[in-house]
């Protein structure tokens, strides 16, 4: 739980036994590649951080077809926030893409932590803020910034990105076609 540690230490000033007791509720466990660890249709009741690893979002339209929003990596939190929030059902999968490994942090966990951490709502706003920029970015690249601007930038936003996840995903994430992809990947060893 180490990992976990430091990025909360690094968010919000912690005691060691208020952090001891907050993770003492927190349960480890191991993915294989490509398990859906959350569902759509029910109620996501836990927030994730990735210890090793690499998680895709995703959602299904009304024609079965599979769209990639959004990447998690190492040190990162991820959930259905909103839906997690609301305790609504879920319309996102989430699905580990690498042998994964995850801190599972429980809607007891988290609620435990709002009243009892010193710095609780701020570690919960912290992780909202985050959420809320990094979604309304990815909005307004997909309107504002052409396929290669977005290609472009992918890496700045997930490092190494394209040795880790099937190029039609990434294609997905980006609002292309993997043709259209192919084409940028091209252009760019052309310019090297």
């Amino acid at each position: 739980m180490e990992q976990i540690r430091q990025v909360i230490k690094q968010m919000i000033n912690v005691s060691e036994n208020e952090l001891n007791d907050f993770l003492s509720q927190a349960i480890i466990k191991n993915f294989k590649r490509q398990e859906i660890i959350s569902r759509p249709d029910t109620i996501p009741n836990e927030i994730f951080f990735i210890n090793k690893g690499l998680i895709r979002v995703l959602i299904t339209d009304n024609k079965g077809i599979e769209h990639t929003i959004h990447f998690a990596l190492e040190n990162q939190f991820i959930a259905d926030y909103s839906h997690f929030i609301q305790k609504q059902p879920s319309i996102y999968s989430l699905q580990t893409l690498e042998e994964t490994q995850v801190v599972i942090l429980p809607r007891k966990t988290i609620e435990w932590g709002y009243q009892n951490l010193t710095a609780g709502q701020k570690m919960g706003r912290l992780i909202a803020e985050y959420y809320f920029i990094y979604q309304d970015d990815r909005i307004k690249n997909l309107y504002v910034r052409t396929p290669k601007q977005r290609y472009d930038s992918i890496t700045d936003v997930f490092p190494n990105i394209h040795n880790r996840v099937p190029q039609h995903m990434i294609a997905s994430y980006l609002g292309i076609t993997p043709i259209h992809l192919s084409r940028l990947k091209k252009a760019e060893i052309e310019k090297l």
